[in-house]
């Protein structure tokens, strides 16, 4: 039995994902604040697997040079992760080349992130581009975010301060609503300032 099958027995793990700027941090940190359960970030993952001294910082270093190193912080050489997001989004080359490193080592953490929680009856694994990364075989559920684009748009024009066009793009790399919808257990709706999801979340936490 491997490590997967390992920790998927008797744990009920839940994929949680949804368009950029969809609301997930807003929702992660509502569970962590009123449930006790351990939650695992994709994102914050992706961070620690690029820090200097790392398989993935050194191959990420070879592929764009010294370029991407942030220059704010130059005594520690850390990557400097918003113009790496930059080059990704405008080069589809660099964009499939860093998936392909990266994405098989981020589940792989999070496999081995599961089996230290083997005892924890449930676990919620957030991870932004479930569907992309095909990260569908770690969960045992899944929960997307219901978000308009024009929600999205707004959010990400104000927290990334970039146009509405860079908005749109953004989003439409990603996989649709409706595609992403065809393959979640449950939907939590974050459309408007109502906080439906709320009472889905109790209901099923």
């Amino acid at each position: 039995m491997d490590i997967l099958q390992k920790s998927k027995n008797n744990q009920r793990r839940i994929g949680l994902t949804g368009g950029i700027a969809s609301g997930k941090t807003t929702i992660t940190n509502y569970i962590k604040k009123n449930k006790n359960i351990p939650i695992l970030d994709a994102d914050n993952l992706s961070r620690e697997l690029i820090k200097p001294g790392t398989y993935g910082y050194k191959k990420i270093l070879d592929y764009f040079g010294n370029k991407i190193i942030d220059n704010n912080n130059n005594s520690e050489r850390t990557i400097n992760r918003k113009l790496l997001r930059k080059i990704i989004f405008k080069h589809s080359e660099s964009k499939e080349w860093i998936e392909k490193l990266l994405h098989p080592l981020i589940k792989e953490k999070m496999i081995e992130e599961c089996s230290q929680y083997k005892n924890k009856q449930t676990i919620v694994l957030v991870i932004p581009l479930l569907f992309e990364a095909k990260y569908e075989d770690i969960c045992t559920e899944i929960w997307l975010v219901k978000c308009p684009k024009e929600i999205q748009k707004k959010r990400l024009i104000t927290r990334d301060k970039i146009s509405e066009k860079e908005a749109y793009e953004s989003i439409n790399l990603q996989l649709s609503f409706e595609e992403k919808r065809k393959f979640s257990d449950i939907i939590l709706d974050n459309s408007d300032n109502q906080n439906k999801w709320i009472d889905t979340i109790r209901e099923l936490l």
